[in-house]
């Protein structure tokens, strides 16, 4: 995968030499949810630059210095406030899309452990 250019002076975001990796499908989504964002007008990249960095600092600021494990943690967080920011959705359908993608994850976990595909 290629980092689109907007995205490619961000120092932390994991990657490796084919671009960003991910360590679980929901960093890869919010990674996708953000580049289509870019790519449809919705944000520029200078200011998911800067929402990014806001959440970034609030999170040292509170002694959470990212070693890159939360990274994709920020990124939700950066995200959701600018989707509820600009109007594109509210506050109520983020935490009940999250609620559903969370009970979803916990069912498809259970499936894994029981053995099925």
């Amino acid at each position: 995968m290629i980092i689109p250019d907007g995205l490619a002076e961000l120092r932390l975001l994991p990657r490796d030499e084919e671009g960003p990796v991910f360590a679980e499908p929901w960093q890869a989504q919010v990674f996708a949810v953000v580049v289509r964002l870019a790519e449809t007008g919705e944000l520029t990249w200078k200011e998911w630059a800067d929402r990014l960095g806001a959440v970034l600092r609030e999170a040292e600021d509170r002694g959470e210095f990212d070693t890159g494990e939360r990274y994709y943690e920020h990124w939700l967080t950066a995200v959701e406030r600018l989707v509820v920011e600009k109007n594109l959705t509210g506050m109520e359908d983020l935490t009940k899309e999250g609620e559903e993608i969370r009970e979803n994850d916990h069912h498809r976990r259970e499936h894994q452990l029981e053995g099925g595909a």
